[in-house]
Formats: structure tokens, sequence, C-alpha cells
């Protein structure tokens, strides 16, 4: 059975992350994940401070926390350089590398990648071989260091215009073409809802090739309780399939945090440890 993690940035806004974390573990929340090592976010904002990522340790071991995974780039490659762009391996293997130093520190084995968005003078074909270049040689990098990478699709029409990433199909072609261990597929139910749906089928066929999930209500990137997505059909056939690692809640709570929280475990209660 899947084990619940949440993603921490985009609660309680106005908190840093060690006030995040302390105030998720008192609502019963044992398994954590964020974005950047160095933001700080108050829901979608950056708010120009840095994590303390060695208070964050300390507090994580010492409440028995675990830190499923962390992000090395951003989706606009504004953070870490884009793996459409050749011209940016170098930044982002700068970046990886940064990033998995700041996870040995965190004892976090998962990291996500974004692509970057499209290059428009560049062929599809262009902009898939370089990711699939720049992976191949991150996943050296990253096997070496027993960490393992997501690589996430997002949606475009809502939240992130322009990404190159879009297909789970593609994500799983390129999965498939490195063929490592170290590198898997984030599902994202809430992205690929908007732009595809169909997710039963393509998690019962591909369940080896992912590596985690992420969650949210569709429309508004809310609860799980509510919207048009049906997640408790989808967490049985993700049981089905043998997935035992953790499926990450990284919504924007519509309610008080604590509310938003308590009925959103209550609802997962059947299909969630």
């Amino acid at each position: 059975m899947a084990k619940i993690d949440v993603c921490i940035d985009p609660f309680f806004p106005g908190m840093d992350a060690v006030q995040k974390i302390k105030k998720l573990y008192r609502l019963g929340i044992n398994a954590i994940e964020f974005w950047y090592y160095d933001h700080e976010f108050s829901g979608t904002d950056l708010i120009g401070l840095k994590k303390d990522i060695t208070e964050i340790s300390l507090l994580c071991q010492g409440l028995d926390i675990t830190i499923n995974d962390i992000v090395v780039n951003s989706p606009d490659s504004s953070i870490g350089g884009s793996l459409t762009k050749p011209e940016d391996r170098d930044k982002y293997i700068e970046r990886l590398k940064e990033t998995i130093d700041v996870a040995h520190q965190l004892n976090c084995k998962k990291m996500i990648t974004c692509t970057g968005n499209l290059v428009t003078d560049r062929s599809f074909e262009q902009q898939f071989d370089s990711i699939v270049n720049t992976l191949g040689k991150a996943v050296q990098i990253v096997e070496k260091e027993g960490v393992t990478l997501l690589l996430e699709a997002l949606n475009s029409h809502v939240d992130h215009p322009g990404y190159f990433l879009i297909s789970s199909r593609t994500g799983f072609d390129i999965i498939k073409q490195i063929n490592s261990p170290n590198l898997k597929f984030l599902y994202d139910i809430y992205h690929m809802q908007i732009m595809e749906g169909n997710h039963i089928s393509k998690i019962r066929e591909n369940i080896s090739l992912i590596g985690h999930f992420h969650s949210a209500g569709v429309p508004g990137r809310n609860e799980l309780y509510k919207g048009e997505i049906s997640y408790i059909p989808i967490i049985e056939a993700i049981d089905e399939a043998g997935y035992n690692g953790y499926f990450g809640l990284e919504y924007f709570p519509s309610v008080p945090e604590e509310e938003s929280l308590t009925k959103t475990l209550e609802f997962l209660k059947e299909v969630i440890e």
C-alpha cells in the first residue's frame, strides 16, 4: 500500500520550512517533500529566503520524518537550466551536483527534474535528444551517488504554458531510452488529468517506470476529494500494480490547512497508509 507524503511549500503561507514541518508533524504527517533547497515559498511565490537545510535535517532526524524528494530545476529553467537546450547542460549538471549534496544532508533518495520549456526554433526531435543526452550524463552521476531522478511531466493548459514534457507517453519513452534504475517517471495525476486522463490503464502498463506520484484536485489544484478526479479507484489500481512508495499530496488548500489535511486524510484512509 502506498504511503502519504506532503509537499510543504503550498501549505501555511508566511511560515518558513521548519515551521511548516513542525505544523504538519502535529497533524500526523511523518513524510514530506519540498521544491528547491535554496528557496522558501509562500503559496506559489518565491519569498527571497533560503531554506535552512541544517535545521531541517536535524528536525527531521529528531522527529523521524522522511524527506522523500526535493527538486533540482524549475519548469521554466530559471533555476538550474533546461534539459531541452544542449547549451544548458553544464549549468544543469552543476545544479544537479549541488542538489545531490543537499539530498545527502537530508537523507533524501529522490530528486525531481523538469525538462524546461519548448525551444521554438528547434524541432521536437532535437529537444528530445537534448533531454536524453543530458539525462544520460546525469544518470551516470546519480547512480554513483545512490539517488534516483524523477522526470516530471506537467500541464501546459493551466499552470505551465510552453513546458516541453506534457505527455506521459513521451516521459515513458525517455525513461525507456535511458534505461537506468536511477531514472523514473513522476506521475502527477493532477497534471496528467488536464492533459490526458486515462490514468488507470497508463499506470498499470507502466508501473515499473514510475518512481513517485503527485496529486491534487481538478480543477483548482485543491483537495483530492474535490473536483472531477476519482482518486480512490486510481489509488487502488496503484496498490494492485504493486507500488509501495510514497503518494505525494501537492495541492493548495482551499480551506484552513488543518481542516484541509484532516478531511483529505479521512478521505484517503481506506487506501493509504
